[in-house]
This record gives structure tokens, C-alpha cells and sequence, in this order.
């Protein structure tokens, strides 16, 4: 299963047999628990998520009191001659640092990129060394950078396990300044910029961090998520397109999560039936009225584990409106002795089912609005 399963990894993601390389990686941020590892170690271009250690590098020195977030940076006429992504700065103009942080973490600012440098090391060449020598002190063996922002360059190599090590850092050194890779929008002199990280709005729990693409390396990705108290770090190397490479990294997650699902919801399951086992039909009181209760389904599926893990997405998305909601799958017996299993979260109050449902229905995903007899026939996974 595993060649199997790297086989079809390989022939999704070979973009370019010549350079770049598949690779893909998923820790816990916290534990450093190795979830999936291919190719791991394996050096290839890192593209924009050479910015992470920019903005490594920026929080740094922010803390160090170097610059605060309304420090104008000068662009000088190299940085404004970098090629796309830019921002389009020119020569003379300054930048504040709160819009550098924001033009590299949603635009993917080349030119940004060489003004953080220059003003840092006083070259992006000097710059470069310092990200080597802290990629050296971060545990980061086989990373070497020669630019701040990905460019194509020979010498500048990374590895998956690398840029898992620099993201778990960046997540613990500066949780302060964490929460802005979920921005997806920055604007800069009258003009919007979105971001071209999609995970954040097609992931259930996506949390950052960045994308990237220069011919050589292919389409490669870091994604954080969280559910309940649980944070992942994937890494993706080497996609062929961004398409792809975004659903690839969906399904390594979700496999991940799968193995480290929630104590509690997984050990009421264990202790009714048993993981994953074949759901059993029982008449179970849930309590939310005295004969009716509130409850969303957000769809129906051949199998209960889908079921439920759907359920579950929804459940960790919407934790704060769908607080105390329980996830169920529900039997449907179909013709030709077919089971419908209906993805349902129950014991909530009217209120929260159809403020969610409105939020769902808002983003083009199924909700139903439920209320039920507080006797009801629940299988539950």
C-alpha cells in the first residue's frame, strides 16, 4: 500500500523530472510527532516559502526593538527592480514594516522581500547569510539560502522536514504574530491584494502558512490546521499544479487528524461500539428539550465514517456557534438493502442551528435544520 500509494504521489507531482522532486511531511506543531514523511529529506527549491525565514528574521528583529510596525523601510533601486510577485514599490518610496509583514505573507512581495533584506543585512547577500546561519541554529541541516524571497537561484535548496522545522518555529517562537498568516487580504496605497493560499477557505481548521512556485520547484505548499487542541504542520514539494498539490495536502492532513481525532468523541465511540465499527440502530434520548430537539445535518453519505468525519469538520470549524453539539450518523435503510448514513450534529439550541446553516449555505455546503422528537434512532460511529 505505502509503494502504491507513493507511486501515485510521484506521478501527480513530478512536475519537473529534472529538478524538482515530490516530498511531503506532516507534524504535530506541538510534540514534533511525525505524522507522514516522504522524501523528506530530500533537497529541493524552496520558491516563496523562502519567506518564512524572511519573516523569521523581521519578527526577530522586531522583538529585539530593532524596528516597531510603523518603522518605514526604504526601498532602494535594486529592490524595486525585483521580478513578479511585487508590489510595485520604486525607487526612494518606503514601506512600514506592518505593510512588509502583510505584503509577504498575502502579496509574496519579491520586492518587499529585498527591502526586509537590505535593511536587516544591509545586502540581500548578507541577509542570506544570516537566514543559513539561523536555519543552521533552528536544527535546519540541509537548508541554504542565497536570496530573501525564493528567486530562482542554484544554491538555494531546502527539504521538507526543513521547512516543517522553520514553520514549527515561527508558530512557537512568535505565537503573537502567528494568527496573521490567516489574513487573506492586504491593501497597500488604495490597492486590495488577496491571497493565493486556498486552503484557507477550502480546509476545514486551516490555520497559514504559505504557498509557492518557480518553474524548477514545482507547486509547493505549507499548511497549518487545528482542531480542538490539536495543530499540524503539512509540507508539500514539488506539485504540478496548484490544484493538485492543494488536494494532496487535504488528504495527507485529514489522515493525520484521523489518527489523533478528539479523547473524548473517540473514547464515546470506543466505548459504544468500537472504532469504525459497522453503526448499530438504537433508540437513544438526546436531551435539549422536554420532547424536541435542534440539530443540523450537513449530509449523507454510503459510509459512516465519512459521515462522521464530515461532521466532525463542521463541528471543529464552527466550534464557537456549535458549542456542546454532539456529532451523530444516522441510518437511512435505501432500496436494495442500501444504508444512508446522515451526518448530523444535535443537542443545540434553535438559535445556533440556523445561524450556522446560514453560514453554510453561504459558502455553497448542505445544511439541513432538524428538529426531532428527543427519541431518536442514532448510530453512532
Amino acid at each position: 500500500m505505502f509503494i502504491a500509494g507513493f507511486l501515485l504521489a510521484a506521478l501527480i507531482f513530478a512536475s519537473n523530472p529534472a529538478t524538482a522532486k515530490y516530498a511531503s511531511f506532516v507534524i504535530d506543531a506541538k510534540t514534533g510527532k511525525i505524522y507522514h514523511a516522504t522524501n523528506a529529506d530530500t533537497r529541493n527549491y524552496p520558491a516563496s516559502l523562502t519567506k518564512l525565514m524572511t519573516l523569521y528574521l523581521l519578527f526577530e528583529a522586531i522583538e529585539k526593538k530593532q524596528f516597531t510596525f510603523s518603522t518605514r523601510l526604504s526601498v532602494s533601486r535594486r529592490a524595486a527592480n525585483r521580478p513578479a510577485s511585487r508590489l510595485g514599490l520604486k525607487r526612494g518610496q518606503s514601506i512600514q514594516v506592518k505593510d512588509a509583514v502583510m505584503a509577504l505573507i498575502v502579496k509574496s512581495a519579491n520586492d518587499v522581500a529585498s527591502v526586509v533584506a537590505e535593511t536587516i543585512g544591509g545586502t540581500e547577500r548578507r541577509f542570506a547569510l544570516l537566514m543559513t546561519d539561523k536555519a543552521r541554529k533552528l536544527g535546519m541541516s540541509r537548508t541554504t539560502f542565497r536570496n530573501a524571497s525564493g528567486l530562482p537561484h542554484r544554491g538555494q535548496m531546502s527539504t521538507a522536514k526543513d521547512m516543517a522545522t522553520l514553520t514549527r518555529a515561527i508558530i512557537n517562537h512568535f505565537p503573537q504574530y502567528y494568527h496573521l498568516f490567516k489574513r487573506q487580504i492586504f491593501t497597500f496605497q488604495g490597492r486590495t491584494y488577496r491571497s493565493h493560499n486556498k486552503m484557507l477557505k477550502s480546509y476545514p481548521g486551516a490555520e497559514g502558512m504559505k504557498t509557492g512556485y518557480i518553474r524548477a520547484s514545482g507547486y509547493n505548499l505549507i499548511t497549518t490546521a487545528k482542531r480542538d487542541n490539536q495543530r499540524l504542520i503539512g509540507v508539500v514539494f514539488g506539485g504540478n499544479t496548484s490544484r493538485s498539490r492543494n488536494r494532496h495536502m487535504k488528504t495527507l492532513l485529514t489522515k493525520a487528524f484521523n489518527q489523533t481525532e478528539p479523547p473524548v468523541l473517540i473514547a464515546k465511540a470506543k466505548r459504544r461500539q468500537g472504532a469504525y465499527r459497522t453503526p448499530k440502530r438504537q433508540a437513544k434520548p438526546v436531551a435539549n428539550s422536554k420532547d424536541r430537539i435542534w440539530g443540523i445535518q450537513v449530509g449523507a453519505f454510503y459510509t459512516s465514517k465519512l459521515a462522521y468525519n464530515i461532521a466532525l469538520d463542521v463541528l471543529n470549524k464552527y466550534a464557537s456557534v456549535l458549542n456542546g453539539g454532539q456529532v451523530k450518523v444516522m441510518t437511512l435503510r435505501k432500496s436494495r438493502n442500501r444504508i444512508l448514513y446522515r451526518a448530523r450534529i444535535l443537542d443545540l439550541n434553535r438559535r445556533n442551528v440556523y445561524r450556522t446553516c446560514r453560514l453554510l449555505k453561504k459558502r455553497r455546503k448542505p445544511c439541513l435544520e432538524l428538529n426531532l422528537p428527543a427519541t431518536v434512532e442514532v448510530a453512532s460511529r
